[in-house]
């Protein structure tokens, strides 16, 4: 009967069933050097994004297709936004950009490199942030199923 409401419940979610689609930034698949955390309330400390291991000059490519809509300096390093559509947007730090506000990216292109020296306390990263109408997720949702492990039971058992 368990097995019967967990399947009826994924069939009545069609989301449920839907696997991520962008690709990873960084290539091959980096190590997360640390998670995304949010924040308790929005004004509140958390890491609103994720580092991805990757050594100053590693090529940065845009995980989705879109439009290029921000690319220059906050604070003390270049930043890159690549507005997806849908109200999904990609920011990239630190990095030496390769693409100008307008630039059409596609799934797979190189978008930047990152810079010297990179994220982290090593130097040896690159942080990504994910905004979803404003707010930032998660981005590894958009590369790897997330979802946990749920054990049914074994029929006649």
């Amino acid at each position: 009967m368990a097995a019967v409401l967990a399947l009826s419940s994924l069939l009545a979610h069609p989301a449920a069933w839907a696997s991520p689609d962008w690709a990873w930034p960084v290539s091959p698949r980096p190590s997360v050097s640390r998670h995304f955390e949010a924040p308790a309330q929005k004004w509140l400390p958390g890491h609103r994004g994720v580092d991805l291991h990757a050594p100053p000059g590693t090529p940065i490519r845009a995980p989705q297709d879109g439009v290029v809509s921000f690319v220059g300096v906050v604070v003390d390093r270049e930043v890159l936004t690549v507005d997806h559509g849908e109200g999904h947007k990609s920011s990239f730090e630190p990095v030496s950009s390769s693409v100008r506000v307008g630039d059409r990216v596609t799934r797979g292109r190189v978008i930047a490199n990152v810079a010297t020296p990179g994220h982290g306390p090593g130097g040896d990263a690159v942080h990504w942030g994910v905004r979803e109408n404003g707010e930032y997720v998660n981005p590894l949702q958009f590369v790897a199923d997330l979802r946990p492990s749920v054990l049914l039971p074994v029929p006649g058992e």
